[in-house]
């Protein structure tokens, strides 16, 4: 067997195994949070500290930990933003556009690690406090998929496609970016405004359209 037959079996036997009903797309609302480098969390909760899992997330390997950061902007600030594991190599706030308004903040809408050009936060955690230069954003709607989900939906690492979101105010969203790799679950991403404006339930299925 050829490694390109290897890769098309691999992927038809990932779509067969996660494929949900229907074959609609799991909804994850994301609330606002922080990525840390291990850099940053000694200096906001001490030398040699480790991060607590709190809970698994929707992607293999991403947690909720115990701990939480106070941000704060021009304007006003939040308590109790929630970190999540494991360590990155470059930290990473995720807000919605109405935090922003709050914070006096006004970052751009990237995806995950596009961080040039980003806003800047002061993170206020138990121990210390540092000011994060280009590290706020606000995430870009984008699907998690594996290559036997993209096999079914027939699409490609980067695209751009179109999601029915349910809801009393239901509505199209487009310019949804598409990241497949081996190792994602499949999942919609979108942040608490974004929910919000659709007044769609955090456990909802949506619905792709090309």
């Amino acid at each position: 067997m050829t490694s390109n037959q290897e890769f098309t079996v691999k992927a038809i036997l990932s779509m067969m195994e996660n494929q949900p009903a229907e074959y609609g797309i799991p909804l994850g609302v994301s609330n606002r949070h922080i990525h840390l480098t291990r850099e940053s969390v000694e200096i906001l909760f001490g030398k040699g500290y480790e991060l607590t899992k709190a809970k698994d997330l929707g992607q293999p390997g991403q947690y909720a930990a115990k701990e939480t950061v106070c941000i704060a902007g021009k304007k006003g600030s939040f308590s109790n933003v929630r970190v999540l594991g494991p360590v990155r190599k470059q930290n990473q706030v995720e807000i919605s556009r109405s935090d922003g308004f709050s914070l006096g903040v006004n970052p751009p809408v990237r995806l995950s690690g596009d961080l040039s050009g980003a806003a800047d936060i002061c993170v206020i955690g138990p121990r210390g406090m540092m000011v994060m230069k280009e590290s706020v954003i606000i995430a870009k709607p984008h699907i998690h998929m594996s290559p036997g989900d993209a096999l079914h939906f027939q699409v490609n690492d980067g695209d751009s496609v179109s999601v029915e979101i349910p809801g009393e105010r239901g509505y199209t969203m487009h310019h949804v970016v598409i990241r497949v790799t081996e190792q994602s679950a499949l999942e919609f991403h979108i942040d608490t405004d974004e929910a919000n404006a659709a007044g769609t339930p955090s456990d909802a299925v949506v619905q792709l359209i090309k």
